[in-house]
């Protein structure tokens, strides 16, 4: 097993790979008239986009649910972002989009946008760059972007496969049903995986034509991976980055006998979560 450490990257996830793309894309198109930008977010694509129109000189508007984690609400407040609030995740994309449709704001989606995958795809040729006899990649799906832009870059060569939680089961609820289909959304740890697919998104198509396997997780399998990480790596993840780790451990994922690498793709947990989850009582790792 091989662990990817999105979780070092500057803002604390792989977000800032297809954040920075986008506006560089963005600014290279445009030249000196580059308008604001507008995204959604359920907090890490809004500090990774925060941190890259800052270093491009950019104005942000970042739609986010109420009960995002503060830890990544201030962090994208601290960039100079603005935050407005919503109900919840799938308010919040809706309002971004429409936001950008006024034509005062270029919409940057946080995982539908060809420039977002793109970066996101990175993080494969890294690990086939590091290990040609990789055999599987694990990853975690939210709405698709990173799983997305993993499977075409490896186009082939390895086994992508995906995780999801529980809570929020768009894309095994969409392509048992052929088509995306709206989901009711739960609480969950992993609050960066929660949420419904933008209808247009091309991310759907990608997963149905490159991903065979997509496993569910527990919010228990979650707390356990995060314990088991710290405990183990000595690593921080949040609940996103545990549900990689958690599929393999608890093999509803199997990969046994495979070289393998899980992407650990954030770690913005809050403090709180972080210190109740490890206080919470679970059984051995992987058991």
């Amino acid at each position: 097993m091989f662990l990817k450490l999105e979780t070092l990257q500057p803002t604390y996830s792989y977000k800032i790979r297809g954040a920075t793309n986008a506006v560089l894309e963005l600014a290279g198109s445009r030249g000196s008239g580059v308008p604001a930008i507008v995204t959604a977010s359920a907090g890490n694509h809004g500090r990774a986009m925060a941190h890259a129109a800052a270093a491009a000189g950019m104005r942000l508007t970042v739609y986010v649910p109420e009960n995002a984690p503060k830890t990544k609400i201030d962090a994208i407040r601290e960039l100079g972002a603005e935050l407005r609030a919503c109900a919840d995740y799938d308010e919040a994309e809706r309002r971004a989009k429409e936001h950008g449709a006024r034509g005062a704001a270029v919409y940057i989606s946080p995982y539908a946008h060809p420039d977002v995958i793109a970066g996101a795809g990175t993080v494969a040729l890294e690990i086939m760059e590091d290990l040609d006899d990789i055999e599987a990649i694990v990853v975690p799906i939210g709405g698709g972007g990173l799983i997305s832009g993993t499977a075409i870059a490896a186009n082939g060569r390895t086994e992508v496969a995906g995780v999801e939680v529980e809570a929020s089961t768009p894309f095994t609820t969409s392509l048992r049903a052929g088509r995306i289909t709206g989901i009711d959304v739960g609480r969950t740890l992993a609050d960066g995986l929660s949420g419904n697919l933008d209808p247009d998104t091309p991310t759907f198509d990608i997963v149905r034509a490159h991903v065979k396997r997509i496993a569910v997780v527990s919010e228990r399998d979650l707390r356990a991976a995060i314990q088991g990480v710290a405990e183990h790596e000595r690593l921080i993840i949040e609940g996103a980055a545990a549900a990689a780790v958690a599929a393999v451990a608890t093999r509803k994922l199997d990969v046994r006998g495979r070289q393998t690498a899980i992407v650990l793709s954030g770690a913005n947990i809050g403090f709180r979560e972080l210190a109740e989850t490890m206080n919470y009582a679970l059984g051995p790792f992987g058991s």
